[in-house]
C-alpha cells in the first residue's frame, strides 16, 4: 500500500468524524468502551479505556496490549453533531416540502436512477422516508375524512361544512405530530432530513459545514507535526466524504514537492528529528454517491480524484453487503468516474458480517438495519482481518495490517455517475 508499513505503532493519534447524527459524542465512548471489552474477550487481548490526554472537547485514552506490545491511543470525535441538529429543526410542513425537494433533487438529475445501477439497498433507504412520510399523511388524511364524515350523522346547523372541514385538519394534524413524536422508533423523520441535507445545495457542502471541515483539517495538521507513530482518520457513514475532502484539503495545502510525505518514507524529520507520523484514512459504511452522483458536488470529486491518486496516505474503505445503508464495496472513486490513471486508493474491502457474525448473532441483526450500519465500530464474534479494535489500538498501522491484501473480488468498479467534473 505505502512505505514504512512495518512501523510499529507505539502511539497513535485517532480522529472519528461521525455521519449524519444528532446524538451526543459520549454515545461514540460508550459503544467504543462496551464493544472493546467484548472483542477483547473474545479476541484474547487486552484494552482499557480512560480520560482523554490531549485537547479536544471529546474523546478519550486507549490503553491496549495485543500480540505482546503495548499502544496508547488518543481518540478524539471531531463533532458536527450541531450542525445536523439545526437541519433537523423543521416543521412538519416544511419536512414534507424538503420531501418534494429532495425526490425532484434527485430525480431530475438523473442520479436517483443510476444510483440504483449500484446498490439498490441505499437507494431503498432513501426512498424509505419519502414512503413513509407519504403513507403517514394519506393515513392522517383518511382519518381526517372518517371524522368529518361522521358530522354528517349529527343534525343539519349552520356551518356544518366548515366544522367538518377543521375536524378533519385538525385530525391530520394530530396524526403527524404523532408519527414525528415516535419517529425514533422509525427513523422517517431523521432519514429525511439526512437526505435533505445533501439535496439542499446539490451535493455541495454549506458554508457552516465547509467552516467546521476547516476546523477538522487543524486538529489533523496538527497532530501530524507532533510526537506520533500514526495518525488515523476515520470517517464512517456521511463522515466518509467529509474526511476525503478534509484529507484532500490538508495534502493540497502540503504539497509533496515542498512537504515530504506523511506516510513515512521520505517524510522529513518531525520533533526532535523523530520519524513523522503515517497518516492513515479508514472509510467505514460509506455513502459517497449519495452526494458524488449530484450536479453540484464538483469539490467532492476533485477531492476523490485527488486523493486516490496520492501516495502519501494509506485509504482503506471497509463496507458488507449486509449493510443496506452504505454502497457496500462500491469503490467511491471510479464509481463517481474520476479514477485518476495513477490511482493508489482506496483498498475496497468487505467486513463480510455473513462470514465475521456467528449465525445466531447474524440472526439477531439482519433486520436491524440501522444497527448493522454501526457494526463496523462494533465487535465481531467470529472476527477475521477487519478488528476495529486492532485498526484503532493495536500496534500496527493500517498500511502494514493489510501491506498484501487483495481488493474484494465483488467490488464495483463501473463508472455509472453522470456528473464528472470536478472543482
Amino acid at each position: 500500500m505505502q512505505a514504512g508499513t512495518d512501523r510499529q505503532v507505539r502511539r497513535r493519534r485517532v480522529f472519528y468524524i461521525p455521519g449524519y447524527d444528532p446524538i451526543h459524542p459520549r454515545r461514540y465512548r460508550e459503544l467504543y468502551r462496551s464493544e472493546s471489552a467484548a472483542q477483547a474477550a473474545i479476541s484474547g487481548y487486552e484494552i482499557a479505556l480512560r480520560p482523554k490526554t490531549t485537547g479536544g472537547p471529546y474523546g478519550w485514552h486507549v490503553s491496549a496490549t495485543q500480540d505482546g506490545q503495548h499502544t496508547e491511543t488518543d481518540v478524539e470525535v471531531l463533532v458536527w453533531s450541531d450542525i445536523v441538529r439545526a437541519s433537523m429543526g423543521a416543521s412538519i410542513p416544511a419536512t414534507y416540502w424538503q420531501l418534494l425537494r429532495t425526490a425532484w433533487v434527485y430525480i431530475a438529475s438523473g442520479a436517483l436512477f443510476r444510483l440504483m445501477r449500484l446498490r439498490k439497498g441505499p437507494v431503498i433507504a432513501a426512498l424509505y422516508p419519502i414512503a413513509v412520510l407519504l403513507v403517514q399523511a394519506l393515513g392522517g388524511a383518511l382519518l381526517g375524512w372518517a371524522v368529518a364524515a361522521l358530522t354528517g350523522l349529527l343534525p343539519p346547523f349552520p356551518g356544518r361544512g366548515l366544522v367538518a372541514l377543521g375536524l378533519a385538519l385538525a385530525t391530520l394534524a394530530l396524526t403527524l405530530r404523532w408519527f414525528r413524536k415516535h419517529d425514533n422508533r422509525i427513523y422517517a423523520y431523521y432519514l429525511m432530513h439526512d437526505y435533505a441535507f445533501s439535496a439542499r445545495w446539490k451535493g455541495a457542502n454549506p458554508p457552516a459545514l465547509e467552516a467546521r471541515m476547516a476546523e477538522f483539517r487543524h486538529a489533523i495538521e496538527t497532530a501530524l507535526t507532533e510526537d506520533w507513530d500514526e495518525v488515523l482518520v476515520i470517517g464512517h457513514s456521511s463522515g466518509a466524504h467529509l474526511a476525503i475532502s478534509i484529507l484532500a484539503d490538508l495534502l493540497r495545502a502540503r504539497p509533496l514537492s515542498s512537504s515530504p510525505k506523511y506516510s513515512g518514507g521520505d517524510l522529513a524529520a518531525g520533533q526532535g528529528g523523530a520519524a513523522p507520523p503515517a497518516l492513515s484514512f479508514l472509510s467505514l459504511g460509506q455513502v459517497v454517491p449519495m452526494m458524488s452522483f449530484l450536479p453540484k458536488a464538483n469539490r467532492l470529486r476533485a477531492d476523490l480524484r485527488f486523493l486516490a491518486g496520492s501516495e502519501a496516505l494509506a485509504w482503506v474503505d471497509v463496507t458488507a453487503p449486509g449493510d443496506g445503508c452504505a454502497f457496500a464495496l462500491c469503490d467511491p472513486v471510479k464509481v463517481s468516474g474520476v479514477a485518476p490513471a495513477d490511482q493508489h486508493g482506496p483498498l475496497v474491502i468487505s467486513a463480510a458480517f455473513t462470514q465475521t457474525l456467528s449465525p445466531e448473532r447474524w440472526a439477531a441483526l439482519r433486520w436491524r438495519f440501522f444497527r448493522l450500519h454501526f457494526q463496523y465500530l462494533c465487535a465481531f464474534d467470529r472476527v477475521g482481518d477487519y478488528d476495529y479494535f486492532r485498526i484503532t489500538a493495536g500496534p500496527q498501522t493500517l498500511a502494514a495490517r493489510f501491506a498484501g491484501r487483495t481488493p474484494s473480488k465483488s467490488r464495483i468498479e463501473r463508472a455509472v455517475n453522470r456528473y464528472r467534473d470536478c472543482a
